[in-house]
């Protein structure tokens, strides 16, 4: 079963900025729809961004346009994180997509083989 691995968290300044990278051990996650999703204590999760296997076409919440980017490189999934905001503290997690968002990806319930997660904390 595929299972991914995020990294790259850690403790930034307001401002600041982080790559978050997702991996899959002795995988290519070129075929696969994937989608970051965040959740911070006592919230539900919500879905951040996601891109296509296929098209490669992208989609963001409406709280991360603008300053989150999210790219494919060498089998791996990144989201390059701008302008970072107390509000963006969360453990963040990247899953697969379903068949279907091969070409438009959506944040929804429908993603699989979620990773642990790595921690985003923003604070001065």
């Amino acid at each position: 079963q595929l299972q991914l691995v995020e990294s790259g968290g850690g403790l930034v300044q307001p401002g600041g900025s982080l790559r978050l990278s997702c991996a899959a051990s002795g995988f290519s996650l070129d075929d696969y729809s994937i989608g970051w999703f965040r959740q911070a204590p006592g919230k539900e999760r919500e879905g951040v961004s996601c891109i296509s296997s296929s098209s490669r076409r992208t989609n963001y919440a409406d709280s991360v346009k603008g300053r989150f980017t999210i790219s494919r490189d060498n089998g791996k999934v990144y989201l390059q994180m701008n302008s970072l905001k107390p509000e963006d503290t969360a453990v963040y997690y990247c899953a697969t997509g379903p068949f279907t968002y091969r070409i438009w990806c959506h944040l929804s319930n429908e993603y699989t083989n979620w990773g642990q997660g790595t921690q985003v904390t923003v604070s001065s």
